[in-house]
């Protein structure tokens, strides 16, 4: 076995320290069959949804069962792979209100995602639509633009191209950020009491991420 020499010790002590000065990688997570948003506390989102070869093809809940199976697990799987293994996912909570078609099929995604974050024991936090419109604008029942517009003003940093899903996964990400005390903006008490409506998980240490 090979000796650990004093200096080698010391830089490992130093790596180790600096570590932990980071500030903790947080996902914000927007589930949709056409467009789940999302967004990482190191600076980047993105939106992955299922695409029609053709216009005129059948969306994702009007496939034949077995294809429109196939084609929710591989967007599990997608998504799944650009959240990576950060500190926190902050999800959304479906929108109880929301019907339409699809219904089942959503809430079939949904859980799935949490199945699997939770199985690769990645914390999972979780805000309500009207939670996250609070956070963002400072009013719960705040329409998409003004989520988009407030998104675009305070975190520039992040490049939504105007797109919803984006900028409300970028919000559950700052919220994210908030509760672990990391904020990246400070923001009004009014968007902050959002922070006391979300369900957060028990968060005895922060293991190191990769995303």
């Amino acid at each position: 076995m090979l000796e650990m020499t004093p200096d080698y010790a010391i830089a490992l002590a130093a790596a180790e320290y600096t570590a932990t000065l980071r500030p903790p990688t947080v996902i914000g997570l927007d589930p949709s069959l056409t467009g789940t948003g999302l967004a990482s506390s190191n600076g980047w989102c993105d939106v992955i949804g299922y695409k029609r070869a053709r216009t005129k093809d059948p969306g994702i809940t009007q496939l034949p069962h077995p294809e429109r199976l196939t084609a929710m697990r591989t967007l599990v799987d997608q998504v799944l792979e650009h959240v990576g293994t950060p500190h926190l996912v902050v999800m959304e909570l479906p929108a109880v209100s929301r019907s339409g078609g699809g219904a089942h099929e959503r809430g079939w995604f949904w859980w799935q995602l949490y199945g699997r974050l939770e199985a690769r024991n990645i914390p999972v936090g979780l805000l309500s639509p009207n939670a996250r419109a609070l956070y963002a604008t400072g009013k719960g029942n705040a329409p998409k633009n003004a989520v988009v517009d407030a998104i675009a003003r305070r975190y520039p940093q992040w490049t939504t191209e105007g797109n919803d899903n984006a900028a409300d996964a970028v919000a559950l990400m700052a919220a994210g950020r908030d509760h672990l005390q990391h904020p990246i903006t400070n923001l009004p008490k009014t968007h902050r009491a959002a922070l006391d409506k979300a369900i957060w998980p028990d968060l005895p240490n922060l293991p190191g991420a990769t995303t």
